[in-house]
């Protein structure tokens, strides 16, 4: 009696082994599954995504342009060598109004993205560049601060850390081009905000150049940083004259799309 009682105490055993054995299993499996599909929601999320709002805000900035083209231009033609008097928008746009777009060779040869006035991320980053409001607009003396994500949403700015001294930055408005030139980059924590002052991080200080500051997340995919792009002002070309010659090729796809 005590061998069939050890006999039947064993097979109970293996049973409850293989049950708790199969349990395990299925766990694994729909965590090994759940993991695939947070992996392929972030596939999509950073590159695919990326691509499709990326060529979204591209069409937007190209339709902004070409509404431009169609407008008559104010500003005489450039000299030989274009006017660095550039002109001023007097009035600021309201919350989420496209009013630019971002021109950086550096980031492709058709890369333009539009600017909004704000810095919202629904109403404004979330389809392109914002402009940090209460900093200066482009070609005013003062710093012309914009914002864009690394990751996400298009990602307008994933290149930025791969700036060069030297390199244009084009801002691109209904009266012309302007042109500025990338000078130094620098990392700062969230509550850096300094870098929107007049004088980038420089409080109280009245300003005497014209300057841009590109901001964005660092490193991607987090917000534990800021990235930060400076440029000076380097020159002016109004509408009536043309595209510069650097960026000729981009506004010749934008006339042909």
């Amino acid at each position: 009696m005590v061998l069939v009682d050890g006999r039947v105490a064993r097979r109970r055993a293996e049973r409850a082994s293989r049950h708790k054995v199969t349990v395990v299993g299925v766990l694994g499996e729909v965590l090994i599954t759940g993991g695939v599909l947070v992996l392929a929601f972030l596939g999509w999320q950073v590159w695919i995504n990326d691509i499709i709002v990326g060529d979204e805000q591209t069409h937007v900035s190209q339709e902004l342009s070409q509404n431009w083209d169609k407008g008559e231009a104010t500003v005489a033609a450039p000299p030989d060598r274009p006017d660095p008097g550039a002109p001023q928008i007097d009035v600021a746009p309201g919350n989420a109004e496209r009013f630019a777009n971002l021109i950086v060779p550096r980031f492709g040869a058709d890369y333009t993205r539009p600017i909004a006035e704000g810095i919202g991320v629904e109403d404004v980053l979330a389809f392109g560049i914002g402009h940090y409001p209460d900093t200066a607009m482009p070609g005013d003396v003062g710093n012309f601060a914009v914002a864009g994500h690394r990751t996400g949403w298009g990602a307008p700015l994933a290149d930025i850390v791969n700036l060069q001294v030297g390199d244009s930055i084009f801002i691109e408005t209904e009266a012309g081009w302007y042109k500025y030139v990338f000078r130094s980059m620098e990392y700062v924590m969230p509550t850096g905000v300094n870098v929107l002052e007049p004088v980038p991080t420089i409080e109280g200080q009245a300003p005497t150049d014209r300057l841009i500051t590109i901001t964005s997340c660092n490193p991607p995919l987090t917000a534990a940083e800021r990235v930060v792009a400076y440029g000076v002002y380097d020159t002016w070309y109004p509408r009536a004259g043309g595209p510069p010659p650097e960026i000729a090729a981009i506004a010749q796809t934008v006339a042909a799309g």
